[in-house]
């Protein structure tokens, strides 16, 4: 398996209820359309909520990272309850500031150019996390044949060895 074999989710908050939210989830679609749109699948929070088997399970055998809104860490609180601990959490309270993040609602129609900055600052904080994730999941996991968890798969190590 390469690099460009791997895919990483990145699972976003849904509050619609704080800034941060709103922050979040711009934030995962500048991942995926414009800066790993090859290497970055998002995981639809709700539906993950609901017991989404696609979304559950991808979570399960490839690598995650949460991207929460608030200091609730709703997002990385449901993938490690239902499918494993994450590869990286990021709380939006640490970058753009608690009270920003738990700010009102905004729509997306109401952004200010100060919003559009705080999507670069999270979209920047969320490709270095990806790039460490992606860079440890190959020297760790793939290069060594292990699954996700670190163990390897059933059956052997994929050499043939059964």
């Amino acid at each position: 398996m390469s690099e460009n074999d791997v895919k990483i989710g990145v699972v976003s908050c849904s509050g619609e209820d704080c800034l941060g939210g709103t922050i979040s989830r711009l934030a995962t679609r500048k991942m995926l359309d414009e800066i790993r749109p090859d290497e970055t699948v998002t995981i639809c929070l709700p539906l993950y909520l609901a017991g989404g088997e696609e979304e559950r399970g991808f979570a399960e055998n490839y690598p995650t990272i949460a991207v929460d809104g608030c200091s609730k860490c709703c997002a990385k609180r449901a993938t490690e309850k239902y499918s494993g601990s994450v590869g990286a959490s990021i709380d939006l309270s640490d970058i753009i500031g608690k009270e920003i993040a738990e700010a009102g609602a905004l729509s997306t129609r109401d952004l200010t150019d100060e919003h559009r900055e705080m999507v670069k600052k999270v979209s920047k904080e969320v490709r270095i996390k990806f790039d460490e994730v992606l860079n440890d999941y190959l020297k760790n996991v793939v290069a060594k044949g292990l699954d996700k968890s670190g163990r390897k798969p059933a059956g052997g190590c994929g050499c043939g060895c059964g």
